[in-house]
């Protein structure tokens, strides 16, 4: 578990991750965590007095990786842009996200969906269910099934299908 304190900043504009509230993780505490990882990666540990698990760290060029903060998470926390946190952090290596039925029975009734699907790395999958499971009402479940269905048929990642919904 590595143990470190770091003030929460915010991206005016950054692409697409304008808006995101974050903690820089510098190389030197990156490579503590998980050495030699230059990818996402999961991490669980403590966010001052709140345990977390499953989160992701993402790189940002030459070894820096930020940890984005959700409002949810932020307001548990009850700190914003410019506050310290104190972190305790280590590999999530227990972190998986199971396959919602509902996506695996439409996935498989199409012969190479579900080939094309599994045919993605894992993190791309992992966009795909958490955006599906985040869906709150019956008609955006369809809807996001649907889309999903349809990326699989064209070979579409992740950001490729958003993308296309909005044009």
């Amino acid at each position: 578990m590595v143990t470190f304190k770091a003030e929460i900043e915010r991206f005016e504009r950054m692409g697409e991750k304008t808006g995101w509230t974050y903690v820089f993780i510098p190389m030197e505490i990156a490579h503590q965590i998980n050495p030699d990882c230059k990818k996402s990666f999961r991490i669980k540990g403590m966010l001052d007095n709140i345990a977390i698990h499953g989160l992701s760290l993402v790189p940002m060029g030459e070894g820096n990786f930020i940890l984005a903060l959700k409002s949810a998470l932020r307001k548990q926390l009850k700190k914003e842009e410019g506050a310290v946190l104190s972190l305790e952090l280590t590999v999530d290596s227990d972190f998986k996200i199971e396959m919602p039925q509902e996506l695996d029975m439409c996935l498989s009734d199409e012969p190479g969906l579900m080939d094309q699907f599994l045919s993605m790395p894992k993190s791309h999958q992992n966009y795909y269910i958490n955006w599906f499971n985040a869906a709150k009402t019956e008609k955006t479940k369809v809807k996001r099934l649907t889309m999903i269905v349809n990326a699989m048929d064209q070979r579409l990642n992740f950001g490729e299908m958003i993308r296309a919904a909005k044009d």
